[in-house]
């Protein structure tokens, strides 16, 4: 499960200040996946020139648009889905 504690970094800040939890590390880029309960995942941005990395972001335009609802880039997947396609690209 190491792709899932690399990810998720940005979820385990109890001991960080808020803003520390915000910040996004330059080359990555931060999305929200999940089917109810949406949790937040940083992911390098090298991700984004995969072909099944941009099917993902494909089913986001036609689910969301530009108006994602947790005001940033939001992947309409499952959880376990998304750690699959990640953990085949790093």
């Amino acid at each position: 499960m190491a792709i899932r504690q690399m990810l998720r970094r940005s979820l385990s800040g109890e001991r960080r200040s808020i803003s520390s939890v915000n910040e996004v590390p330059k080359g990555h880029l931060a999305v929200y996946v999940g089917d109810s309960e949406k949790k937040r995942f940083v992911i390098p941005v090298s991700c984004l020139n995969s072909p099944l990395f941009q099917e993902l972001l494909s089913m986001a335009e036609e689910e969301f648009g530009f108006q994602h609802p947790m005001g940033g880039l939001t992947i309409p997947c499952n959880e376990d889905f998304f750690l699959d396609v990640v953990s085949r690209l790093m």
